[in-house]
């Protein structure tokens, strides 16, 4: 009788250890095999998209219509000259208009400027298109000659850095009183002011090499 005791509780127990088994099994499953939540992410979600939608990169057709209007500006200096008008006003909003002094140091290197060849002010420069300031009495006035057309012709345009371009190449510059197109190579940099229009902050120009 003991032995048929004994036999029935070992019994009993391993029946129980498995049913506790089978029940835990059971409820472990539906978290086991349950679906996986996806987690969706929206443009607004990633800082990288959103940084990269605040970025407003300076285009090369930008750089194009800033170097089309220059020239216009120059054309319209010289005729102002010509009619008797104020071009010294004139070429004053020019600069104002292209060139980024009010931004940063703008490094400006005419043409024909060989004694003082930097022209890091807004007064240097404008001594240079329209002459008649002592302090730089080699300039006879760039912009009054005057002109009555440019030509653009780029080698290149480089925008690596987003915000910033530089165009490089030749353009050529019409008498107005007739006679040879003048040409003369060129370096731009540009970057964008406060109102989104393209300011000149690199300016570099000069004749190219002639070997006699």
């Amino acid at each position: 009788m003991n032995n048929f005791n004994s036999s029935t509780k070992e019994t009993l127990k391993a029946n129980g250890l498995k049913l506790m088994l089978g029940t835990i099994l059971v409820f472990s499953l539906p978290v086991l095999a349950g679906p996986t939540k996806k987690v969706s992410k929206t443009p607004n979600q990633s800082p990288v998209a959103s940084t990269q939608e605040k970025v407003d990169c300076i285009t090369e057709m930008e750089v194009v219509a800033a170097q089309k209007a220059w020239g216009q500006g120059i054309i319209e200096i010289g005729k102002v000259y010509t009619q008797g008008g104020d071009y010294v006003e004139a070429a004053a909003k020019h600069i104002n208009k292209f060139y980024g002094y009010d931004l940063s140091l703008v490094l400006f290197k005419p043409t024909l400027a060989s004694v003082d060849q930097f022209r890091t002010s807004f007064d240097s420069a404008l001594s240079y298109f329209v002459g008649g300031n002592p302090a730089f009495p080699e300039d006879k006035g760039f912009a009054i000659k005057p002109w009555a057309a440019v030509r653009w012709k780029n080698y290149g345009i480089v925008n690596n850095s987003c915000n910033m371009a530089v165009a490089m190449g030749n353009y050529w510059f019409t008498p107005a009183a007739g006679g040879a197109d003048t040409k003369v190579e060129y370096s731009f940099g540009y970057v964008k002011g406060k109102d989104g229009e393209l300011k000149i902050v690199v300016h570099h120009s000069s004749i190219p090499f002639n070997p006699n």
